[in-house]
């Protein structure tokens, strides 16, 4: 059957699919609107279940927080490419998802693929991420999320959407809370302070700096001094206590702390596609792959 341009029209308002992919299932529908979005979106999971193994490690990292600033949550959302990462459809989808989790006070990414998003046509998350990879051509992933909430306020601090950092104190102090968070974002510390580096990782640092002071011939006493001296150094290196501020290298973050009575409790930091093994692709085939609705 044949079908109007204004049925194509409202269909793609509603979806937000091709208009020959809105022509073909209005067709197949037989000109019911309800019926071809269901075959859109069943169509879209298709092509969503397709991509689903590539490799997704572009993307953005995302803060929302609450008006009174004592919660926000942080995500990290994946792209295969960092122009598609860039692209508007991908991006009012981030900020759509990062609305609800906040709103929900969502906590993981399995709850939060199941709330509903009022502003794009009370579908799931997890349905509008579907029509959004069947929109993009790419692979998206909602990699994780994490939820804080503090007694006073969460510091946060995002770096070209790439970076982002969540921070609680134990007093309200928005200022210190936000300094500590670009730190964090710029150093990347492990764990707040050296006792709470893991013990594995203690023992094994131990190990590798009394070999190495070993070979120096000097007496056991002092390979144990030199091995616990490289040990305190690393210590330091690694926990945001013993960092040299970012802002002012003269002084530590303990420092810092110290001067404005306060603390850190804890912190989270993301980074787009830490720990993601990167897929080597010939561009001019990723192109023609995207022409050809690969």
């Amino acid at each position: 059957m044949s079908v109007s341009a204004a049925q194509v029209k409202e269909l793609r308002e509603r979806t937000s699919a091709g208009m020959m992919e809105c022509k073909k299932a209005l067709e197949e529908a037989n000109g019911d609107i309800q019926q071809a979005v269901d075959i859109l979106r069943t169509k879209g999971k298709t092509k969503a279940d397709k991509k689903a193994t590539r490799v997704a490690a572009e993307g953005v990292v995302r803060i929302q927080s609450s008006n009174d600033g004592k919660y926000a949550i942080m995500l990290e959302i994946n792209s295969e490419t960092d122009f598609v990462g860039r692209d508007e459809n991908f991006l009012k989808f981030v900020d759509a998802v990062a609305k609800a989790a906040l709103n929900a006070k969502t906590q993981n990414v399995e709850d939060l693929n199941a709330l509903t998003l009022a502003d794009q046509g009370n579908v799931t998350v997890e349905e509008a991420r579907q029509a959004l990879v069947a929109k993009v051509g790419e692979n998206i992933h909602i990699r994780r999320l994490a939820f804080m909430n503090a007694e006073n306020n969460v510091g946060t601090y995002v770096h070209g959407n790439r970076i982002g950092v969540l921070v609680e104190l134990d007093s309200n102090n928005p200022e210190v809370a936000k300094d500590v968070a670009m730190h964090i974002a710029a150093c990347k510390p492990l764990v707040v302070a050296p006792e709470h580096v893991p013990a594995d990782l203690v023992a094994k640092e131990k190990e590798i700096y009394l070999a190495q002071a070993l070979g120096s011939g000097k007496p056991q006493d002092i390979i144990e001094k030199m091995a616990q001296g490289r040990l305190k150094k690393f210590l330091d290196e690694v926990s945001l206590l013993g960092q040299p501020f970012v802002k002012d290298p003269n002084m530590t973050v303990e420092a810092l702390l110290t001067k404005n009575r306060v603390k850190v409790l804890s912190f989270t930091r993301f980074e787009v596609g830490e720990g993601i093994e990167k897929e080597k692709e010939d561009f001019v085939e990723a192109v023609m792959s995207q022409v050809q609705g690969g």
